[in-house]
C-alpha cells in the first residue's frame, strides 16, 4: 500500500490559523507514517518571509517527505521568491513507490484567480509520458466548482485547457485546496479532490478543519477525509482501471494504525 497525507491551507501568519491545530495534525500525519505528504499551498497569510520561516518550522517537524506547491496568498508581496529559496521549486515531479505526482504552481502575484498557462502544457506532458501505477497531479486552486463555497470566482482561468492535457495524460488523482472545503468530484476517469484548510478556523458553514489521507493498493484508491484529534470518514473509494465508485465504508485502517502506533 502506499499512502499519501494530503494537507492544505495552513494559513501561517493569519489570526484565523490556530498553532494547536497544527502541532496536533504533525504528530497525527508522523504517527500515520506516510509515505509522503503533499500540500497545496496557501502556506502563508500575506507571502512575507517571516510567514515562510514560521511555516518550514512546522514542516521540518513532519518526518515523512514534504512537497509543496504554492498557494495566491503565497505568492502575494513577491512572496514566491521566498517560497523558492525557503519552501523549494514551484514546479516539481516526483516518484514514490510506482505513484507519480506532479506539482505545478497555479497563483499570479497579488490575484486570488489562478492559471497554469499554455506555456506549461508541454512539461506537464513530459512529466507523465513514463508509464505509472497511479498518476497524481497537484495544484493550490480548484479546478472544478465546489459546492457550498459561494459564488465561483477562483478557479483556474485555464481549466478546460488543463483538464483535457490531465486526461491525455491519464492521470487518475487531481490534489487542490483553496477553499477550506473537501470534496470529490468525479470527471470521466478522473478524480478532482479538494481538501479543507488544515490549521484554520476561517470555515463556511459546519466545516472543521480536517486533511485528506490518500491510500492506494492493486487496483483501488481510497480517500480518508479525518479531523485534527480524532474522527473521519472515507470521501471516495473508487477502481483505477474502471473508475467505478465501491459505495461500502468500512473501519478506516489508517485509523487502526494510528491507534497501534499509539499503543506502541
Amino acid at each position: 500500500m502506499v499512502t499519501i497525507a494530503h494537507i492544505s491551507d495552513p494559513h501561517v501568519g493569519s489570526p484565523y490559523f490556530v498553532p494547536n491545530l497544527m502541532n496536533r495534525v504533525i504528530v497525527e500525519l508522523n504517527e500515520l507514517a506516510p509515505d509522503v505528504v503533499i500540500c497545496t499551498g496557501y502556506l502563508t497569510n500575506e507571502g512575507y518571509r517571516q510567514e515562510y520561516k514560521n511555516w518550514v518550522a512546522y514542516r521540518d517537524r513532519i518526518e515523512a517527505p514534504v512537497h509543496t506547491v504554492t498557494g495566491n496568498h503565497d505568492a502575494r508581496n513577491v512572496g514566491y521568491l521566498h517560497f523558492e529559496e525557503l519552501v523549494g521549486p514551484r514546479h516539481w515531479a516526483i516518484e514514490v513507490e510506482g505513484v507519480r505526482i506532479v506539482g505545478v504552481d497555479s497563483s499570479e502575484p497579488d490575484l486570488n484567480e489562478g492559471q497554469v498557462g499554455r506555456e506549461r502544457y508541454g512539461w506537464i506532458r513530459e512529466q507523465y509520458a513514463a508509464p505509472a501505477d497511479l498518476k497524481v497531479f497537484a495544484l493550490h486552486h480548484h479546478l472544478l466548482p465546489v459546492p457550498g463555497t459561494g459564488r465561483e470566482r477562483s478557479t483556474v482561468a485555464d481549466a478546460g485547457d488543463l483538464l483535457e492535457v490531465l486526461i491525455g495524460c491519464g492521470v487518475n488523482m487531481v490534489l487542490s485546496g483553496h477553499k477550506h472545503v473537501p470534496y470529490v468530484w468525479r470527471l470521466e476517469n478522473l478524480y478532482v479532490a479538494t481538501a479543507g484548510t488544515v490549521s484554520s478556523l476561517r470555515l463556511r458553514g459546519y466545516t472543521k478543519p480536517c486533511y485528506n489521507v490518500l491510500e492506494y493498493e492493486g487496483d483501488e484508491v481510497k480517500i480518508w477525509r479525518r479531523f485534527p484529534f480524532g474522527g473521519g470518514s472515507v470521501i471516495a473509494h473508487f477502481s483505477l482501471s474502471t473508475g467505478a465508485q465501491f459505495l461500502r465504508e468500512l473501519e478506516p485502517p489508517v485509523q487502526q494504525r494510528v491507534e497501534a502506533s499509539a499503543a506502541e
